[in-house]
């Protein structure tokens, strides 16, 4: 009988553990994408598209998985960077972006559109003036978009710890209740009717905070309560880092890449979290990097760009897949 118990506790255990089969792979494609950072990647349509990242005149590139190439697409009417790209009715939103440099980096004060079925640029609905910040989290949620945390002056001060929901239909904006604690530089996400606030830092390079001060609470808001909760310490995020991309995966989310104070090297560290169960080290990158976004394409997991150190520099050009 003991015997028994031991196979069906070992059983259990399998159950809730996650599959490692799937491990990243670096691809050659036909010609690489363009050298950039705190870009954002969207999927359409069984393609990738890079876009953004400091410096102008940065195009769309168009990655498709058939042909292993990447296609040159339009440019964006001005520099946008640092944000969370997200995909409503087959185009690409931009929503709580940045435009110039560090380290008084400035909001954008409209929502931007790329359509890729015409490689056109479109000026959304204007963010309401004091909501406007970059580096914050964006989800997707029931046709509507939310805004989590984010800063103001760049990377210099004024980090905010505001929720905005915006209707991509009628562009009203609504406030929401403010999350537990500034927080930016993290992406955000969605899972079973909750919005998932992880990693990400208090960038406060006025007092000489750059790359220190991370975050490893996770903030939860619920959509049916309309009220936040901090997990508790034991399923606080084990790698501490900024610069990371997340995305729902299986029963949860990964937190993939970033940068910290705790290496010069960019984080490859893909770690998984399962509401009730916790975290897991899934896998790898094959190369750590940060100011990225990683995309889900029929199961099928890309990362392409990014830094691949603490910082501005070296920028990559090239794309893992994780199958």
């Amino acid at each position: 009988m003991k015997h028994l118990s031991s196979q069906l506790s070992l059983f259990l255990m399998l159950l809730s553990t996650p599959l490692f089969a799937q491990s990243w792979e670096t691809l050659d494609p036909v010609n690489t994408c363009t050298e950039r950072h705190e870009c954002a990647s969207a999927a359409v349509n069984g393609k990738v598209y890079l876009m953004g990242g400091r410096g102008a005149d940065k195009p769309v590139e168009e990655y498709d998985p058939n042909t292993n190439k990447w296609t040159e697409k339009s440019k964006a009417p001005l520099e946008l960077h640092h944000y969370q790209a997200l995909v409503f009715e087959d185009k690409i939103y931009v929503i709580g972006a940045f435009t110039g440099g560090f380290p008084h980096e400035t909001p954008v004060p409209n929502v931007y559109i790329y359509d890729p079925a015409t490689d056109e640029w479109t000026k959304g609905h204007e963010i309401p003036e004091g909501r406007r910040r970059g580096a914050a989290g964006v989800v997707l949620h029931n046709e509507k978009f939310y805004v989590v945390g984010g800063i103001e002056d760049g990377h210099w001060a004024d980090n905010r710890d505001y929720l905005d929901e915006y209707d991509p239909r009628t562009g009203d904006w609504k406030k929401l209740a403010d999350l537990p604690r500034v927080r930016d530089h993290f992406q955000a996400v969605v899972v079973d009717n909750k919005l998932y606030a992880v990693g990400g830092r208090k960038s406060f390079a006025k007092e000489g905070h750059s790359f220190e001060l991370t975050y490893g609470e996770v903030d939860v808001y619920d959509f049916s309560s309309g009220e936040w909760e901090t997990l508790g310490e034991s399923e606080d995020l084990p790698t501490q880092r900024a610069g990371s991309s997340t995305i729902a995966y299986k029963e949860g989310f990964i937190v993939v890449g970033g940068e910290s104070i705790d290496q010069v090297a960019a984080h490859d560290e893909v770690e998984y979290f399962a509401p009730d169960k916790g975290w897991t080290l899934l896998n790898r990158l094959q190369r750590g990097r940060h100011g990225f976004q990683v995309v889900e394409i029929n199961g099928d997991y890309y990362v392409a760009a990014g830094c691949g150190n603490r910082g501005g520099s070296p920028e990559l050009s090239s794309i893992e897949v994780m199958q």
